[in-house]
């Protein structure tokens, strides 16, 4: 019924608005904060000017006007039911105030009185209120009142208010000292006007039959009303219940007061306008942003960077905040600005990146969070005997698996190896037969039938690679397998658009926010050069570097992988390629050497010229965060042991610094052998 006539009234609104507003209100109400509330109830003659045609929108409302607004709102009945003995019989206003007090709406003074000029609380405005939509039938809900001065509302009045409050009809008020409701204070007609206006809202989505515009359509099926338009500033509190989410329609200013009435109801998950900013468990990921990656820092202030992940990139989830979330990536924990995660509960997972054995190999399937697909599969190494076929295992580093989803039930560690054998380790393929590699490698993918690998054994920028590659890896002490796997995985075997065109077959200076990006080279070998000079000579591998984390491939705790690329699967990638390689064309290289970390978290490690702490420094390790783990450190290769003078075991290592520099020696204790497969 209530839709019915309002909807006779609004049709009305833009004729009462052309023909009135600029006459009766124009200094009075245009340019006011609420001018549309005030606006929609003039026109509708539910909030009437004074004799000099202002509608005064800053004064205090009484409880006269207040009833009356609502009783030409809600069109009542009139009715004598009531009599009050201070208003006088007959007059609009006394009639106005029966028919609301008649509806059950409002009632007087034990002594018989209304005292329509006072001016009306704000606690008794929320008792009107809530009686105005239980005349209409809309049911009466509540939310926890959580508002800073709760003690001050009378109990006859907490029901009302918190009806307000779920319905976001009369909302707090910002102070210094969180949200108030200020029952005692007084509200001026404008925010009368908005009140009325929110009410109206309400009645029309939430009372029976409230769908019916006409009365052709009253045999139709009822529709269950919707959740109110989210504000994206505001805060919500959810119920998840079977993978369903019921957002609870009560409005909080702030995350705090959301947080605070959480604690009060059977609901687990806190929104900011549609996106959840609290749960109790789930996983998070990066998020869609401008810079299309998330950056994980060792500080709640965002100061220290520890490492970063392209968007869709799933992280373990501890905690948050309104401005932070602590999860991990890789095995590395930090803070993550909240605009950059998406959190998601553990019932609303839709995919997961997963491990499995297929043939014998560990096998990865990688899964984008942003576009809720796979978006790809690839075989890492060997499979570790700890992993049986027919089984998803779960993994943030590629190292340390579990067999559940948030990754509470860790089944083992498992190194693969080119993945953190040092590159400083030179391969055993000649020249010859790594061109072999490359040329069998672009005929199979000629052979696959896609267009972009169509001309691949004759316009691959890799065609001829070897003998440079062996000649660098000899100058400049860098793996030929990693090189040529490197390319092969950034410049898509050598024929992507920055390959053919700029001869730039590692990627350089392409950005996940512009992928057109990317430096021209003269030829194909100064790419090769670029990138070891540039790149991992000069800021990845020495420990002088900017991004010294090891000189090895590694994750995001570990090696190059931590800074280099956005991808946190860039190191499993490139030593995926490397296996599958040397698997495949003579397994020269597998196992060929013995693995190590130097692991020193919140230490320094010298590196000396000989097996004794007397002898020269060469460089030092810098401190490294090891992992929640405890797993990780720099990658290194062990060539010889021996005792020193000292009585310490030292191990002879493959130097993290250029050449002419070859071998170190650090004390073992110093050191963390990874175990070979």
């Amino acid at each position: 019924m209530f839709k019915k006539i309002f909807g006779l009234a609004i049709a009305a609104t833009l004729f009462l608005s052309i023909s009135t507003q600029s006459k009766t209100y124009a200094n009075d109400i245009q340019g006011h904060l609420m001018v549309h509330e005030l606006t929609y109830w003039a026109n509708l003659d539910v909030i009437r000017p004074d004799a000099k045609g202002n509608y005064n929108p800053n004064r205090a409302v009484t409880r006269g006007e207040f009833a009356s607004y609502i009783t030409r709102a809600l069109n009542l009945p009139v009715s004598t039911v009531h009599v009050f003995k201070d208003l006088k019989p007959g007059e609009d206003r006394t009639l106005e105030i029966q028919a609301a007090a008649g509806s059950n709406i409002l009632s007087g003074y034990p002594d018989g009185t209304f005292r329509p000029n006072e001016k009306i609380t704000r606690q008794h405005m929320a008792a009107l209120l809530q009686r105005a939509l239980n005349y209409s039938n809309v049911p009466l809900s509540g939310a926890p009142l959580t508002f800073k001065d709760n003690n001050k509302i009378d109990e006859q009045f907490k029901s009302a208010v918190a009806t307000s409050v779920y319905y976001n009809i009369i909302r707090g008020s910002q102070t210094s000292k969180g949200i108030i409701f200020d029952p005692q204070g007084s509200s001026t007609i404008a925010h009368a006007s908005a009140f009325l206006y929110r009410m109206n809202a309400t009645i029309e989505q939430y009372a029976p039959g409230a769908d019916e515009d006409n009365e052709g359509n009253q045999g139709e099926t009822e529709v269950p009303p919707t959740a109110p338009p989210t504000n994206p500033s505001s805060y919500y509190i959810a119920k998840l219940s079977n993978g369903e989410i019921t957002k609870n329609p009560t409005v909080y200013f702030n995350y705090e007061q959301a947080e605070s009435a959480l604690k009060g109801a059977s609901a687990q998950l806190i929104f900011k306008g549609d996106k959840i900013v609290h749960m109790p468990s789930g996983i998070a990921s990066a998020a869609d942003t401008a810079a299309n990656t998330v950056t994980i820092y060792a500080d709640k202030e965002f100061k220290t960077q520890l490492t970063y992940a392209v968007e869709g990139s799933e992280l373990k989830y501890y905690s948050n905040t309104e401005d932070y979330a602590i999860v991990q990536l890789a095995d590395t924990k930090g803070y993550a600005k909240m605009n950059e995660v998406t959190l998601t509960p553990t019932s609303l997972i839709k995919g997961n990146n997963e491990y499995f054995v297929e043939g014998g190999f560990l096998t990865h399937r990688t899964y984008n969070h942003v576009t809720q697909k796979s978006y790809g599969v690839y075989v890492v190494g060997e499979a570790p005997a700890f992993m049986k076929p027919g089984t998803n295992y779960y993994s943030q580093d590629g190292v340390n698996f579990y067999s559940d989803v948030l990754l509470t039930k860790k089944v083992g560690t498992h190194y693969p190896y080119f993945q953190f054998t040092s590159l400083r380790q030179h391969s055993n393929y000649t020249a010859e037969e790594l061109d072999t590699m490359i040329m069998t490698i672009l005929a199979e993918r000629q052979a696959t039938g896609q267009v972009r690998y169509a001309n691949a054994t004759t316009e691959s920028r890799l065609i001829g690679m070897g003998a440079l590659l062996k000649q660098v890896e000899a100058s400049h002490n860098v793996n030929a397998l990693f090189i040529l796997a490197a390319s092969m995985h950034e410049g898509d075997y050598g024929i992507s658009v920055n390959s053919l065109e700029k001869n730039n077959i590692f990627g350089i200076k392409v950005y996940d926010s512009d992928t057109t990006l990317g430096t021209a080279y003269p030829s194909r070998d100064e790419s090769v050069m670029a990138f070891l000079n540039q790149y991992v000579n000069l800021n990845y591998a020495p420990q002088s570097g900017k991004f010294a984390k090891g000189v090895a491939p590694g994750n995001k705790t570990a090696g190059m992988n931590v800074h280099y690329a956005s991808d946190p699967f860039w190191g499993s990638k490139i030593a995926g390629h490397m296996y599958r390689m040397d698997n495949r064309f003579g397994q020269k290289d597998y196992n060929q050497v013995k693995r190590a970390f130097v692991a020193n978290n919140g230490d320094l490690v010298n590196a000396r010229a000989e097996a004794s702490a007397t002898s020269t420094k060469l460089f030092t390790y810098q401190s490294k965060n090891v992992g929640e783990t405890a797993v990780f450190g720099y990658p290194v290769a062990i060539v010889e042991e021996m005792t020193g003078d000292d009585g310490y075991v030292w191990y002879k290592l493959l130097s993290d610094e250029v050449p002419p520099s070859q071998y170190v020696w650090v004390r073992s204790d110093l050191v963390k052998v990874i175990p070979n497969n």
